[in-house]
């Protein structure tokens, strides 16, 4: 079988990569529409704040579980399947959404939130290294990497600013998430299957797995980058309470705009990772994790949004320096026949860290207040950062007394 790669004329793959772009996007985009319009929620059906990271959570748990599942869904049935599957549960997500009456309704909304996710970015990377190939001026990854962060950005700023200007503020962001999710949807059924291969659905739990040529380097990566996704859980859990409750700041796309400058930073991260080496780039990370926890706390204890700024973009570079760092080894250091399922364990990993760290400090909040939790949870998230920054100074004092 020819791959589509070969025979699609160029004007249509760039077509079908546009199109699988925008699908991306917006998949991810709907997955953190719901951020800003946590507080209204909250007042709409009297719920706490422990409630909001459980709800948040929830969306990890849908991720992790898509990740198990159906991890190696479109290389069985194919890109262009897979991906219609996405982005119509981001369809149903969206709608669930809007007729939620009650917390019942929201969390079944954010699992299928998590499994829409879980399923474009498998499909969506592959789709776009095929459909673009390697002699294009874009490269596939950078194109991932917009779509990906890049809807995580955009979503909830969007949301928040309709939040903030148009009526219906618990409704009408997702008429608009999910119309252009429908629109994306589309896009997506009328471009043509990519992958030259399917080797045909056979449901199947997938083992998570811990490379064993690389695990020290993994397990460092992962758990810097576990941090940095701890931190972006929090923010993007409770940071409408932070603004409500602290700064006394009622603006949702203020409360989007936080976020949306995290994840921002997370993109330009991985970005980063071209001009850092690799001897550079953890332990860099690892001190960016420290300074934006640092700056995190101040925030907190002073009520200042500058320092919540400046920390959340230098947790979002961090983050995504020590993802790229983590990613770059299991490609090349890691066994080709286990690249798939060590980068799905790798993002599993992350996923788990986004969604218990939040419950924990759901559970702070609502013994004490949100200030002392933020407080406990910044510290750490600094003292994980530390231990990981000490692990690889102590393998790297042992690497050179072997040589010496």
């Amino acid at each position: 079988m020819l791959s589509t790669t070969i025979t699609t004329p160029p004007r249509r793959r760039t077509g079908a990569a546009a199109a699988v772009t925008f699908a991306f996007w917006i998949t991810m985009a709907g997955t953190t529409a719901p951020t800003p319009l946590y507080p209204l929620y909250e007042r709409a059906f009297a719920f706490s704040p422990f409630t909001i990271t459980v709800v948040f959570a929830v969306y990890a748990i849908g991720v992790v579980a898509g990740l198990l599942l159906f991890g190696r869904l479109s290389d069985q049935i194919g890109r262009r399947p897979t991906l219609m599957i996405a982005t119509a549960l981001s369809v149903t997500a969206a709608a669930v959404f809007f007729v939620a009456q009650n917390v019942a309704v929201l969390l079944a909304a954010r699992v299928v939130s998590g499994l829409s996710a879980a399923l474009v970015t498998g499909a969506a990377t592959a789709a776009l290294t095929e459909l673009i190939g390697p002699g294009s001026r874009v490269r596939p990854a950078t194109m991932a990497l917009f779509a990906n962060m890049g809807g995580l950005a955009c979503g909830t700023l969007l949301a928040g600013i309709l939040a903030d200007l148009a009526p219906a503020p618990l409704r009408t962001p997702w008429v608009v998430v999910g119309a252009l999710a429908v629109l994306g949807l589309l896009g997506v059924a009328a471009t043509r299957e990519s992958a030259a291969h399917r080797s045909g659905f056979t449901p199947r739990l997938e083992p998570l797995r811990v490379p064993g040529e690389i695990r020290a380097d993994f397990l460092r990566s992962a758990m810097a980058a576990g941090a940095g996704f701890a931190v972006l859980g929090v923010l993007t859990a409770v940071i409408g309470l932070f603004l409500g409750t602290l700064a006394h700041q009622s603006s949702h796309a203020l409360t989007g705009l936080v976020v949306f400058v995290a994840f921002a930073g997370t993109a330009l991260g991985q970005l980063l990772n071209r001009v850092l080496s690799a001897a550079v780039a953890l332990p860099a990370a690892c001190l960016g994790l420290i300074a934006a926890a640092a700056l995190i706390g101040t925030a907190l204890a002073t009520a200042w949004l500058v320092p919540l700024l400046l920390g959340a973009v230098i947790n979002g570079l961090a983050t995504g320096v020590a993802i790229g760092h983590g990613l770059a080894g299991i490609v090349t250091r890691g066994a080709p026949h286990h690249r798939g399922a060590s980068v799905s364990a790798f993002f599993a990993i992350l996923y788990a860290m986004l969604a218990v760290p939040a419950i924990g400090v759901g559970v702070l909040i609502h013994v004490s207040s949100l200030r002392p939790a933020g407080e406990v949870f910044s510290g750490a998230v600094a003292l994980l950062a530390v231990a990981v920054l000490l692990s690889l100074l102590g393998a790297r004092k042992k690497g050179w007394r072997k040589k010496g």
